[in-house]
């Protein structure tokens, strides 16, 4: 285990008698002292897992708990202890039984599974042995699922989305940036494993991974068919590569050529043409290989959407007939000669009840002319109404009629006005 990125310490790593404290061993009887035993266990395990998230791993083992936390020459001696616990708790569990949870096959592919020493350290611990060996890699079981849902993540925001199936090489090249090794990937591969949503499978002898597609509960082991589009897909990966190594290497004749002709070599670099012309013809070959496999997949995409409308459309159908089970097209005709037979009765109703209206309203004439002649009574001895003519409305000789307009000179009814003025202030 790589030991290059630093571990974030804790601020009374400096306490010199904190520290003296907790790098002692652990009392063998944890009733002595509770509060302490338990507070020197939560600062190591907080600070074990802290150590594997700084390193971007989730494995751990004593030789390195050991010479991560060395302080002034001396390493904790409560670590055995610690680990122990952790196991206890299931916080901590060894890689060979983690793998072997899973899938035994995952053993054959070699993540660094060590069975000899597991099979001792168990044998020791059924004998009663505290000791748990140097080089023992355990699991830390919150940082593998951390690890298995970022690695999920990745891939379902990666171009290789779309295919359900890719090699683990590229898997490790994807999540570079979270897993800090092919080790790292493993376990969380076997924690996704799990979970059902991952698929492993060997394939003359490449690794293969399979993810859980949207909308499936859980993932479904690695067809032939799925290989068969895999192989596709490869093939048509190398060949795209070798065709853009046979442009660079066509360009490349063609340059030498051009070099040539200018050093005055003509017969050289004639056969530096030959050669680009037979790379060229060797591209064509391959890039007509290339049109062919991209057909065969096109196809398949195409086989697979033809095969998902014909599901929709058996659906449908089955639904649909499903709803129209008691349907008949003579049930539909007699509902709806009932309908307008009850339509034909209510209007008969309707019309007979509107004919006998004034059966229901019947009032004594008698009675409503002797009201009747009472009100002309009453209108005939109200107020008298004016009978006098009202004016005629001036016709067209009215301004014939209306006095004539004074023609006096201002001048002098200005002199009067001011005479009747002055009579007025005497």
């Amino acid at each position: 285990m790589s030991s290059a990125v630093e571990t974030t310490l804790p601020s009374e790593w400096d306490d010199d008698e904190r520290m003296n404290f907790l790098f002692s061993d652990f009392k063998e009887n944890r009733d002595v002292n509770t509060m302490d035993w338990d507070s020197k266990m939560d600062f190591w395990t907080t600070l074990v897992v802290q150590s594997c998230r700084d390193r971007r791993s989730v494995c751990v083992n004593l030789q390195y708990l050991n010479k991560t936390f060395r302080r002034k020459e001396k390493s904790p001696l409560g670590l055995t202890t610690v680990i122990q616990s952790m196991s206890r708790c299931g916080k901590l569990q060894r890689e060979s039984e983690f793998a072997a949870n899973v899938d035994c096959g995952w053993l054959s592919w070699g993540v660094g599974l060590l069975l000899v020493k597991p099979l001792k350290w168990t044998f020791s611990s059924l004998l009663g042995g505290n000791r748990v060996p140097l080089e023992e890699s355990f699991v830390v079981i919150e940082l593998v699922k951390e690890k298995a849902a970022e690695v999920l993540r990745i891939y379902q925001s990666s171009e290789f989305a779309c295919h359900p199936v890719m090699s683990f090489q590229e898997l490790c090249t994807l999540t570079s940036t979270v897993c800090a090794d092919e080790s790292t990937l493993c376990m969380a591969l076997l924690q996704l494993q799990r979970d059902k949503q991952v698929a492993v499978s060997l394939h003359e002898g490449e690794k293969i991974v399979k993810f859980c597609q949207p909308g499936q509960s859980r993932v479904s082991t690695v067809s032939e068919v799925e290989i068969g589009i895999y192989q596709l897909q490869r093939s048509e990966k190398l060949l795209e590569e070798r065709l853009e190594k046979l442009g660079m290497e066509a360009d490349k004749c063609r340059e030498e050529a051009r070099l040539l002709l200018r050093e005055g070599k003509k017969t050289q670099a004639l056969r530096c043409l030959r050669g680009r012309k037979r790379v060229e013809k060797r591209a064509d070959n391959l890039f007509g290989q290339l049109e062919s496999i991209r057909g065969i997949l096109d196809r398949i995409a195409q086989s697979k959407t033809d095969k998902m409308v014909l599901q929709a459309y058996q659906a449908g159908t089955a639904s649909l007939r499903l709803s129209l089970k008691d349907v008949t097209v003579e049930g539909a005709e007699s509902l709806l000669d009932q309908i307008q037979e009850l339509c034909d009765k209510q209007d008969e109703v309707s019309q007979a009840i509107s004919g006998d209206y004034y059966l229901f309203t019947f009032v004594d004439d008698d009675g409503l002319e002797e009201e009747l002649q009472s009100l002309l009574d009453e209108s005939s001895t109200g107020p008298e109404v004016p009978s006098s003519v009202l004016p005629s409305i001036p016709g067209d000789d009215l301004l014939d009629s209306l006095p004539a307009v004074p023609h006096t000179d201002l001048n002098n009814s200005a002199k009067q006005l001011e005479e009747q003025l002055k009579q007025l202030i005497l």
